[in-house]
C-alpha cells in the first residue's frame, strides 16, 4: 500500500516550494499527516523524527555531524524538539542552497515558527497542512455520507482512513494533546481548569470572542483567557477571524469571531456521542458554520496560500459570517444548516455591492441555484468550490 493513502492537495504547493527554497517547513496540528505526505512526497528523502531521545540528543550535541548524515536531502520530523538545531541548519544551507534538501515539519507552531522565523528567515516558505478537507475526503468516501455524519467526524485523517472509531478516537486525542503538549507550557498547571476552558470554547464556536466572560466561566482571569486561547491556536485547534470593517480602525476593535478547525472535535468536546444528536442540537448551526469556515481556511492554506478570513457585524445587527476582501471582488459568505433554502438566509448578502463583493449562500441542502444575485451552494460542493475565480 502507498505511503500516501489519500492524495493531500497540499503536495503540489510543497513540491513547488521545495524546488524554489533549500529549506519547506510544513506545521499543522497533530494528527493532520505532515509525515505521511512528507515521506510520500520526498521518498529519496532520509527521514528522521526528532521526538525519540536519541535522536534529539544527537541533532542537540553534535548538530554539524547529526546534519551530515544527509547530504541528500532530509525529513526532519517534530523539529522543534530540537531548537538548536536551526542555527546550523542556517549554516548548512547558506553553504548549499540547493533547493529542497531540508523538509522540516512539527505539530507546535508557536515554537516551531519562533525558531524558524529567527534562524530561517528567507530561507524557507512556511506552509500548513490541517486534517482532511471535504475535497479530500471525497477522495475516498464517495457523496453518500450525510451532513451530520461529516460534521460528527471531522476530517482527521487516522480514524477516517483506519475504520478507528471517531468519537474515541477524538477524546483520546484530547487527552493526549492536554497531557502531552500543555504540561510542556509552563504557564499551565491547571490541567483541569484548562480542560474546562477549551470545553467552553467548544461551546462557543462561531461566536465572537468575550475574553471576559469566558475567562469568568472558566474561572480565570482575562489575560489567562487570551494566553490560553493563543496557545489553542498554536496548537491549531482554534482560529480566529478577525473582524473586518472598511475603517482599519474599527476593525481593531470589534471582536473575533471564534472557530474550532475541527467540526468533529468541536462535537467531542460538546458531549455529541452520535451523528444522530446532532438532529435536534441547539448549536448545529454553529458547528455547520464552523464546518463552513474550516473548509474555506483549508482550500486557501492547502493551496499555499493566505486565508484573510474575516467576519463582518454592524452595529444594528446585519452580520455575514465570512469575508474575504479581494481585488477585483471579495467573498462575502453566509452559512446555513437547514435544509431548505429560506429567503431570511440572503437578506445580509443581497444588500452588496455586487461590483465588489460575490455574495455566497452555503446550506445544509442540495440544490444549487441563484436568488436576487447570490450563489446559493449545497453543502456538497463546498469539495469542489474554487473560491480563488472571484480574487
Amino acid at each position: 500500500m502507498p505511503a500516501l493513502v489519500i492524495p493531500r492537495t497540499l503536495q503540489g504547493p510543497l513540491l513547488a516550494s521545495a524546488s524554489l527554497y533549500p529549506v519547506v517547513t510544513v506545521t499543522g496540528p497533530r494528527q493532520s499527516g505532515k509525515t505521511t505526505l512528507c515521506k510520500a512526497t520526498f521518498p529519496d528523502h532520509a527521514y528522521v523524527s526528532l521526538e525519540p531521545l536519541d535522536n534529539r540528543e544527537f541533532a542537540t550535541s553534535d548538530p554539524r555531524g547529526f546534519l551530515a548524515q544527509y547530504p541528500r536531502g532530509v525529513i526532519l520530523d517534530e523539529a522543534q524538539r530540537a531548537p538548536g538545531l536551526f542555527t546550523y541548519l542556517q549554516e548548512s544551507v547558506d553553504a548549499d542552497p540547493r533547493p529542497g534538501r531540508f523538509i522540516v515539519s512539527g505539530s507546535e507552531n508557536l515554537a516551531l515558527t519562533s525558531n524558524v522565523s529567527q534562524s530561517l528567515a528567507g530561507r524557507t516558505a512556511m506552509l500548513v497542512l490541517l486534517p482532511f478537507s471535504l475535497e479530500e475526503r471525497m477522495r475516498f468516501s464517495g457523496a453518500d455520507v450525510g451532513l451530520d455524519a461529516v460534521l460528527f467526524q471531522g476530517g482527521y485523517p487516522r480514524p477516517l482512513v483506519e475504520g478507528i472509531p471517531v468519537d474515541r478516537w477524538l477524546q483520546d486525542y484530547f487527552t493526549t494533546y492536554v497531557q502531552r503538549d500543555v504540561r510542556q507550557l509552563t504557564q499551565i498547571n491547571d490541567l483541569s481548569t484548562f480542560t474546562r476552558f477549551v470545553g467552553l470554547c467548544a461551546g462557543r464556536t462561531g461566536q465572537e470572542v468575550n475574553l471576559s466572560q469566558l475567562g469568568s466561566d472558566a474561572g480565570v482571569s482575562h489575560n489567562t483567557a487570551r494566553a490560553w486561547l493563543g496557545v489553542l491556536e498554536a496548537a491549531h485547534l482554534v482560529f480566529q477571524l478577525p473582524a473586518w470593517h472598511t475603517n482599519a480602525t474599527k476593525r481593531i476593535v470589534k471582536r473575533p469571531k471564534l472557530h474550532l478547525v475541527d467540526a468533529g472535535l468541536a462535537c467531542s468536546l460538546l458531549g455529541i456521542r452520535k451523528p444522530e444528536h446532532l438532529r435536534d442540537h441547539p448549536l448545529r448551526g454553529a458547528l455547520f458554520e464552523t464546518f463552513v469556515a474550516s473548509e474555506l481556511l483549508k482550500w486557501y492554506l492547502h493551496r499555499g496560500l493566505s486565508a484573510d478570513l474575516h467576519h463582518y457585524r454592524e452595529v444594528r445587527g446585519a452580520e455575514i459570517d465570512l469575508v474575504r476582501p479581494g481585488v477585483p471582488r471579495g467573498i462575502a459568505l453566509e452559512a446555513k444548516a437547514g435544509q431548505t433554502f429560506q429567503p431570511e438566509f440572503v437578506k445580509h448578502l443581497t444588500a452588496l455591492d455586487r461590483e465588489a463583493w460575490a455574495a455566497y449562500l452555503v446550506y445544509g441542502g442540495a440544490t444549487r441555484h441563484t436568488r436576487d444575485g447570490v450563489r446559493i451552494v449545497p453543502w456538497l460542493g463546498l469539495a469542489t468550490a474554487d473560491w480563488g475565480s472571484e480574487a
